[in-house]
């Protein structure tokens, strides 16, 4: 039987916002205390919502991280991130700290003025005249009414516990939605693939599409061994050229880091075996990533 929920209880939904590369993933992911999204220098790494759950005695945080806002073209991807901002609590708005530009104010303008804002200048630690950061948090204050303007870097865990109790208030009075041990609403499935996708993307750089995918072929669970066969689909056969690497070596390194991964979120052992295809026909543009799952 549930234990009743304590007096005063908070559980409310957060929306993680901004900018491809501001360090949104991160962010949700030190929230969370645990990987639920995967990060990379690359831009557009995150394409689905991702939800992750942090339950303590007295709240259940509920975030919402949204792929990053396309600001060249409109799309799948734009449309998750507006649909997001309808149904949400409380919404962190991520930018760079002591830096602002177009995309950003892009971004800004998508938020509703009804939903409490909190804008988190991410990436602290990355300015060297920290005098700079006052004046600059004073003009982002006129530019929209934030609840709260939060310095944060996002690896450090005394400010994403600051950041927690400055969220907390802005949660509804409420029973939590999800169990207490709950990280995210998605597959051990799905979470498999993202990590083996984020792997690629590190070891490949640039060059690699962000369209490029992993597909989970089958998954067969012994007691708490887990073995996980997965393809990597791409565009090119120099894109499985890049991935294999030297004599299979890049591979080997993108599977190893991946299997470790997934052993630490999963608390097992996994058996990883990874394919790689070239995908013919593929469409760069919202119909063919649909028909590869990315809505």
């Amino acid at each position: 039987m549930n234990a009743p929920t304590p007096p005063g209880f908070r559980c409310g939904m957060v929306a993680i916002i901004g900018r491809p590369n501001v360090g949104k993933s991160t962010l949700m992911n030190a929230l969370v205390g645990q990987k639920v999204s995967i990060t990379s220098r690359k831009a557009q790494t995150t394409r689905h919502r991702i939800t992750g759950i942090h339950t303590l005695d007295d709240a259940q945080y509920i975030f919402v991280d949204t792929p990053g806002f396309q600001t060249k073209h409109s799309g799948a991807l734009n449309r998750a991130v507006t649909s997001t901002l309808t149904v949400v609590d409380a919404i962190l708005f991520v930018i760079e700290a002591g830096r602002f530009g177009p995309d950003d104010q892009k971004v800004l303008d998508l938020i509703p003025n009804d939903t409490p804002c909190l804008l988190i200048t991410n990436k602290l630690d990355h300015v060297s005249d920290k005098d700079s950061l006052f004046p600059f948090m004073q003009k982002m204050s006129a530019r929209h009414d934030f609840k709260e303007i939060v310095p944060t870097t996002a690896k450090h865990p005394d400010d994403i516990a600051r950041l927690m109790t400055v969220v907390k208030p802005y949660l509804p009075e409420g029973s939590p939605i999800y169990g207490e041990d709950d990280l995210t609403d998605h597959s051990e499935r799905f979470l498999a693939a993202e990590i083996l996708r984020e792997k690629v993307f590190r070891w490949t750089g640039d060059e690699l599409p962000y369209t490029s995918t992993v597909l989970i072929d089958k998954w067969e669970t012994e007691g708490r061994l887990r073995r996980i066969f997965a393809t990597i689909l791409v565009k090119r056969d120099t894109h499985k050229a890049m991935i294999i690497g030297q004599k299979g070596a890049k591979l080997k390194q993108i599977s190893t880091e991946a299997r470790l991964d997934m052993e630490k979120l999963f608390d097992g052992p996994v058996y990883l075996e990874t394919f790689i295809k070239v995908k013919s026909g593929w469409a760069d543009n919202e119909a063919g990533l649909r028909a590869y799952g990315y809505e």
